[in-house]
């Protein structure tokens, strides 16, 4: 009789006879094809993929290592903390200040040490960290407001011009009796040919209509400019600043007489004399050229 142990020996021998080591793959032959498939149908990246991954990788590390400023922004009275990028340009701040202060990119005017320009960086403009950036301009509702006045004005202009001489001002009785009198001895050198910001002291050395002295001060931060003479001084809003009338000097080219319009006839007219030319635009600009895009 066998035992146990020589039947399960004999049991063991008898699949192994049996069994065609061909019909059952071992799992080690079966892995291997699978190997081989996954790495022949996997995705490779094309070039395209690679440079925008590469590209997004940049953009990330230079948002991370973007140099930026902390200043302050002043409008209507009001502060205003700010960081931005250093090198970002006076354009993409305007962009930025337009839901924090409420003024349209194309109405602000950014001022550091005069009116700094679109193209330019917070860096080449002088922006510092501490320092305060004074924004001029008015929102919305005020603008079209002006708008408004002004087309009026403009109706009016027209029907006066149609009646009014042609002759030059500085050769009109009411302006001689003021330009015989010569250029003032403290007048503001007039350069001719030549266009300069405002200068950052106010304009001085001019004559109002009586003959009496009278300067300009621009407060730009208020939107206001300051007209004083001996006797006072009176703080205009530069929207109540209708229009501006100017013309070079016969003999003094270099000089102007001006007259800033505050009403829709000749005589709301506020004259000055003396002038000097390389301010002219300046002049028209910070009054001005914030409603001229409307």
């Amino acid at each position: 009789m066998l035992s146990s142990r020589d039947n399960m020996e004999s049991e063991k021998s008898d699949i192994s006879e049996n069994c065609d080591p061909n019909s059952v793959p071992s799992a080690e032959k079966t892995a291997q094809p699978t190997e081989e498939l996954d790495c022949e149908n996997a995705k490779k990246p094309n070039k395209a993929e690679i440079k925008t991954i590469d590209e997004c990788m940049e953009t990330e590390l230079g948002k991370v290592n973007e140099e930026r400023v902390d200043f302050k922004v002043v409008f209507n009275k009001s502060k205003y903390d700010i960081t931005f990028g250093w090198d970002k340009t006076i354009k993409e701040l305007k962009l930025h200040l337009e839901d924090i202060i409420g003024v349209v990119q194309n109405a602000q005017k950014i001022m550091i040490k005069g009116m700094a320009k679109d193209e330019m960086t917070l860096r080449t403009a002088g922006i510092i960290s501490g320092c305060k950036v004074m924004v001029v301009g008015s929102k919305m509702n005020d603008i079209l407001a002006v708008t408004s006045v002004k087309q009026q004005f403009a109706a009016d202009e027209k029907s006066l011009g149609s009646t009014s001489t042609k002759e030059p001002l500085c050769e009109q009785k009411i302006h001689r009796k003021v330009l015989d009198k010569g250029v003032p001895p403290d007048a503001m050198p007039g350069i001719l040919g030549t266009k300069e910001p405002l200068p950052p002291v106010p304009l001085s050395g001019m004559l109002n209509k009586h003959g009496g002295k009278v300067r300009l001060t621009f407060k730009l931060e208020l939107d206001q400019v300051w007209v004083g003479t001996k006797e006072r001084t009176e703080k205009l809003a530069l929207t109540s600043i209708k229009g501006i009338t100017s013309e070079p000097i016969k003999g003094h080219e270099q000089y102007h007489i001006m007259a800033l319009q505050l009403g829709p006839t000749d005589a709301s007219r506020y004259w000055i004399y003396w002038v000097p030319a390389q301010y002219l635009d300046a002049i028209k600009e910070a009054i001005l050229d914030k409603w001229q895009l409307f």
